[in-house]
């Protein structure tokens, strides 16, 4: 049941992923599902069905009314990446509420924190991924703490509360999800864990 939640949830994102319209054109990831799949599908893995159901009525509530929570989460972004450009769009995005801003502060702290320790454990690997912190953001680059702080912007005050329980949740019992969903990504592309792919890299 939850891989099929899991791939019903990547099958909506990647439908509104396909949709969305960059000024610059359509960008080469746009052309590249089989990447998509791996990297959504390796952070879905590590949630519960209850944040995955939630999510995923998300999806469905946003398809109802004609919104692409890919279009907004890319549009937030730009707050931080392309401030001039995104005050002409910003009426068009949806405002969240204090609550939920709230939220996505502890919840894009604690993840930074755990993005940090995993790079600091894969060097090598990790090396070729987005910049850490928003202070890295430029009109061509976007670091994962925008990225993660536009997607939440996104969801539904239900599910942002389902996601702050779950990330306190895994805090509390030592988790860190940021190496989770590495090991799933190593698993994708053939490697028994993270640091497979870390000491083969060295090789």
């Amino acid at each position: 049941m939850t891989r099929e939640l899991i791939e019903n949830i990547v099958d909506r994102e990647w439908s509104m992923f396909d949709r969305v319209r960059n000024e610059g054109g359509r960008a080469s990831c746009q052309n590249d599902p089989a990447t998509f799949r791996i990297m959504r599908t390796s952070q879905f893995m590590t949630w519960p069905e209850d944040l995955l159901r939630s999510y995923l009525a998300d999806l469905e509530a946003a398809d109802r009314v004609g919104r692409n929570l890919l279009t907004e989460k890319y549009a937030f972004m730009m707050e931080s990446t392309s401030p001039f450009e995104f005050r002409r769009i910003r009426h068009m995005l949806p405002v969240p509420d204090q609550d939920s801003l709230a939220w996505i502060r502890e919840i894009v702290n604690t993840h930074v924190n755990w993005e940090r320790r995993t790079d600091q454990a894969y060097p090598r690997v990790r090396s070729k991924g987005r910049p850490l912190t928003s202070d890295e953001d430029r009109p061509d680059v976007t670091s994962f703490e925008t990225y993660l702080a536009g997607e939440l912007k996104t969801w539904s005050r239900s599910t942002l509360a389902r996601y702050l329980a779950f990330t306190r949740d895994c805090v509390r019992q030592g988790r860190n999800l940021a190496e989770e969903t590495a090991d799933n990504m190593a698993r994708a592309y053939g490697y028994a864990s993270m640091r497979d792919a870390e000491e083969k890299s060295a090789r």
